[in-house]
């Protein structure tokens, strides 16, 4: 029975968007069809441009709370993938597109979890 309810808590990631260099396709969750076509096409700017550079793999993913992450991999002996150039990159885009990023949690929260908006999330 336990074993039950730890998988009633866990809640499984739901991915945004996410571009892959080995395959050279980038891949827009449908649930998100919805979203303005330039929030679209933006995603897709960042994340093709992120694997030209950088390489490897990289998904938007919303987690249990609603907070946008990075994650990006590589396959296991890609010498081209630049780990250190990953993790100045995803920190350049998160600082770069900050209000993006935001609206696109507080677009979650509201729209997939359920929350209500509070003064405070309006705010510029």
């Amino acid at each position: 029975m336990a074993m039950c309810k730890e998988k009633e808590m866990i809640q499984e990631e739901i991915v945004l968007c996410g571009s892959s260099a080995y395959t050279q396709k980038y891949y827009l969750n449908e649930e998100f069809n919805g979203l303005p076509e330039g929030i679209k096409e933006e995603l897709k700017i960042m994340c093709v441009l992120y694997t030209e550079d950088i390489g490897g793999t990289l998904a938007l993913v919303f987690d249990e709370e609603g907070n946008l992450q990075f994650q990006a991999a590589a396959d296991e002996g890609d010498l081209l993938y630049d780990d250190i150039g990953s993790v100045l990159k995803i920190k350049q885009l998160q600082r770069d597109k900050q209000d993006l990023l935001e609206s696109l949690e507080l677009y979650f929260k509201v729209f997939y979890l359920g929350e209500t908006l509070r003064e405070e999330d309006l705010e510029v």
